[in-house]
């Protein structure tokens, strides 16, 4: 490990908004009171955060830099001088866990580059939530990300998907930006055989969500509006 370097702790978040005592394990909610410098996706949202989990009073003493999909890669590249004289630093973000579809993955791929120990915390993942509450296939899995948002495109990639997942009978996740989320559905239940199965895990981990698993012939009898709620998708065919 890089000498006289701090270390870079992944910190999950809740995935909605969730008292974060009911979603973060207590010795992660204890550790935020060892750092100043925090890199997250969006200012504002981890300042609430921080508040809720205990730190109200000390934000304003905390060091908040950003990284999201605007950040320059010479901007990030300059973060390394955080981890100086020992510094530990946070990374948090928006919802869920750090660097997993979330542009975080570059601050940690700049510590190994420069031998800074990586240290991931527990907590919520939409991901594998949603894979375990499915009942698809979870001994053979792949997250595909965010699919292309124009129609054609997605539906092309979409029947790609469904041909993989019955080649392997391997489930395919995908996630979706909110406001997509009835289009995407559409798609899939336009292109997809009758008999793949879909699961639609929406508002994960808050009082109202929603899971269900249906063949796309039964979605199609009993249609869905999923509006603007965090959306995890998955098929089975």
């Amino acid at each position: 490990m890089a000498e006289n370097k701090g270390k870079l702790y992944l910190i999950p978040s809740p995935l909605g908004e969730n008292d974060p005592s009911e979603v973060i394990p207590e010795p992660v909610l204890r550790s935020l009171e060892g750092f100043r410098t925090f890199v997250v996706e969006e200012i504002r949202t981890a300042r609430r955060y921080l508040s809720k989990a205990g730190l109200k009073g000390r934000i304003g003493e905390l060091e908040f830099l950003e990284l999201n999909e605007h950040t320059d890669q010479a901007v990030i590249e300059g973060y390394i001088r955080l981890f100086d004289n020992g510094n530990d630093v946070a990374l948090i973000s928006e919802a869920g866990l750090p660097a997993v579809a979330d542009p975080g993955a570059q601050l940690v791929a700049l510590a190994h580059r420069n031998g800074i120990q990586v240290i991931p915390a527990v907590g919520p993942s939409s991901l594998m939530l949603a894979l375990m509450a499915s009942g698809l296939n979870g001994q053979s899995f792949a997250f595909c990300g965010y699919i292309p948002a124009k129609s054609d495109e997605r539906k092309n990639r979409l029947r790609t998907l469904e041909k993989v997942s019955g080649q392997l009978r391997q489930t395919q996740i995908m996630i979706e930006t909110p406001y997509r989320n009835d289009s995407l559905f559409a798609d899939i239940l336009s292109v997809c055989a009758g008999s793949t199965k879909v699961c639609v895990a929406a508002n994960i981990t808050m009082p109202d969500a929603y899971i269900m698993t249906k063949k796309v012939s039964e979605w199609k009898k009993d249609r869905l509006t999923i509006g603007k709620r965090p959306c995890v998708f998955l098929i089975l065919a």
